[in-house]
């Protein structure tokens, strides 16, 4: 925190915490941290690039350049920035972009939704790292019916080739006699995860859409479109993945 640099308020102000007035304000009533001091002076110079900014104990990301998309990747498109064989890929839904952006862990080419795009590799790397523990939420067509004890089964632990994993919750959202729609939320990271493990149970997956990484949710964001993540989201996402 040297004298060189930008004033920690313009810093929040330009990272969308608020008017510099009211940054100036949370400043004063000790509810900023940097490099993991309270600040209550004003007019600290910090390096938007270097500095590790928490307002509220959320990290807030302060360097000018950092972008954070959400895709809701379409099925048929593979996970990769460019490919070799011509096929359909997330690069392709990015194109106006000038950053060097890196996605975020995987989504196979038949399972559709929320996949993250950033320019950030450090939250690329935390996010992505299972250690980090960041939820991922699915939503899975299956066979019906669903017996009463899968859930359990699920929650418990089921051993696959590689190892055991677990789900977090299971959830059934609709039912008839020979189809149902389940979500399943899990820290897993390994390859085919949901699909594994609701094949061992006896109900292989028809479709399959991720609907929420961490506190990023789908919504209402249509196949093949993005938006910029900004904002206490943003903050959040930091704070899940450990930054």
């Amino acid at each position: 925190m040297a004298d060189e640099g930008v004033r920690l308020q313009k810093v929040l102000a330009a990272a969308g915490i608020g008017s510099r007035r009211a940054c100036e304000e949370m400043i004063a009533q000790g509810r900023v941290e940097v490099d993991g001091r309270v600040v209550r002076e004003q007019g600290l110079r910090v390096d938007p690039r270097r500095a590790v900014v928490r307002v509220d104990g959320e990290r807030v990301p302060t360097a000018p350049d950092t972008v954070v998309l959400a895709l809701n990747k379409p099925r048929g498109v593979v996970t990769a920035m460019t490919d070799d064989l011509g096929r359909p890929c997330v690069g392709d839904y990015v194109t106006e972009r000038t950053e060097r952006l890196f996605h975020v862990g995987r989504l196979d080419s038949d399972t559709e939704g929320l996949l993250l795009l950033t320019n950030d590799g450090v939250l690329a790397q935390h996010l992505a790292h299972p250690s980090h523990g960041v939820a991922k939420t699915y939503v899975a067509l299956v066979p019906g019916p669903i017996p009463r004890d899968v859930g359990r089964q699920l929650r418990a632990g089921i051993e696959l080739d590689d190892g055991p994993a677990k789900v977090d919750s299971f959830a059934i959202l609709e039912a008839t006699p020979n189809k149902a729609l389940v979500e399943v939320t899990l820290h897993e990271g390994r390859n085919h995860i949901v699909r594994r493990l609701l094949n061992a149970v006896g109900h292989p997956v028809e479709e399959l859409v991720r609907t929420q990484v961490g506190p990023i949710r789908l919504g209402q964001l249509r196949p093949g479109r993005t938006r910029v993540v900004t904002g206490p989201e943003l903050h959040r996402l930091y704070t899940a993945a450990g930054l």
